[in-house]
């Protein structure tokens, strides 16, 4: 039997990491995520979880503790946001590299400059090619849901590989919500006690991550790629065995209303639960539109997204982050992913939200027109920031 309580999406997520049965935290405060490490720290402190909690000075000392509990064989959560990120950057490639399960929630955060404490893509878009698996949550019940799916996923033998779980800053982070909770030895029953088939072992000592010369680091890295991409089916069964479980499905590519739609608008996090109030009020209208919302970031789900967009006449794409000098980087990659196909969207790109800025659902169905009107005059190549004051 599930309890429905209202939860903050950061103690939503230390709630799922006490179920998860934890070894280790090592935590550093940086808005927006710090309720996560803080709710953590009180829930070791009262006994509700026995673990333990490591507080550093740094994010880059967070990390680099959790590669060492983790190559132990400890299951190990981590929290960070914006430029925390940035300052364990160096770290986040090691724990991928050395095949470390490490669970991340990342309350994504504007980088700087200019200072800003509130939420966009620009920190998931600079850790892109780090080799973690990537996840978004889009409310309070998936961000509880997806990490424990992360400990799962990660922690899976065919897979060993770092997770983060992406929840926007502030829209999400500190947004009270219902939330499911279910019973601990249900979620027992769904989430394997932890084992690392290559944890260090003092009795036979091994060295990891070591140096590797030219001849070496190409197979290397290739060997890592090919563990990522393929650890897209885990990811499935997992969701599918969660969904089993507990009655909430996840995919890799989700959508909403588009079973008929000619026009497809595609978003990452929670802004897709404000532009599904977008899409309702133009089907009222009449107008053949749907939305497509991106979960799974890494690996990219390419098979699954090509199905989902292919038969559509336009795709219009939302970014969260500036590439600056470039296009965006979602809008780059789906265009990549579509490329060889021979029926195939038009693709529009637009970037938004970013620093906080709030997209209404006026501004969703503005950004949609906006695009069909670029679409019909054949601009498919610009990049445009939306929603720019001009003085």
């Amino acid at each position: 039997m599930e309890r429905r309580v209202a939860f903050e999406s950061s103690f939503a997520i230390a709630e799922a990491v006490k179920m998860a049965d934890i070894d280790v935290c090592a935590a550093y405060p940086i808005t927006p995520q710090t309720h996560i490490v803080e709710r953590v720290a009180q829930l070791v402190a009262n006994g509700e979880l026995d673990a333990n909690y490591i507080p550093v000075e740094s994010e880059h000392s967070a990390l680099s503790a959790c590669l060492g509990s983790s190559a132990a064989g400890g299951r190990t959560f981590i929290a960070t946001s914006g430029q925390g990120l940035e300052l364990m950057h160096e770290v986040v490639y090691v724990a991928s590299g050395m095949r470390l399960p490490i669970v991340m929630s990342v309350c994504n955060r504007a980088l700087s400059v200019p200072l800003s404490i509130w939420g966009d893509h620009s920190d998931v878009m600079s850790v892109r090619d780090t080799g973690w698996i990537q996840i978004f949550a889009e409310n309070a019940q998936q961000a509880f849901d997806l990490t424990l799916c992360a400990f799962h996923i990660a922690g899976d033998p065919a897979v060993l590989l770092p997770t983060m779980i992406h929840i926007d800053g502030f829209h999400l982070s500190h947004v009270i919500e219902p939330v499911l909770l279910p019973e601990q030895e249900k979620v027992f029953g769904f989430l394997p006690k932890y084992h690392h088939p290559f944890a260090l072992d003092v009795n036979n000592p091994v060295a990891m991550g070591d140096f590797a010369l030219p001849d070496l680091y190409t197979e290397a890295k290739v060997a890592h790629d090919m563990a990522l991409r393929n650890s897209i089916k885990v990811i499935l069964q997992v969701w599918q065995k969660f969904g089993e479980e507990f009655g909430r499905e996840y995919s890799p590519v989700e959508t909403y209303g588009a079973e008929d739609a000619d026009i497809l608008l595609l978003t990452m996090g929670s802004f897709s639960e404000v532009a599904m109030e977008a899409i309702d009020r133009l089907k009222r209208a009449g107008e053949k539109v749907g939305l497509v919302r991106l979960r799974l970031w890494r690996p990219f789900p390419f098979e699954q997204f090509r199905r989902t967009v292919g038969r559509a006449k336009l795709l219009i794409v939302l970014d969260r982050a500036l590439s600056v000098g470039g296009p965006g980087p979602v809008c780059s990659e789906v265009q990549a992913a579509l490329y060889h196909l021979k029926e195939k969207p038009q693709v529009i790109g637009f970037i938004g939200g970013l620093g906080g800025r709030d997209i209404s659902v006026e501004g969703f169905q503005n950004m949609i027109h906006r695009g069909m009107g670029k679409a019909n005059q054949g601009k498919l190549g610009e990049i445009e920031v939306f929603d720019v004051r001009e003085k």
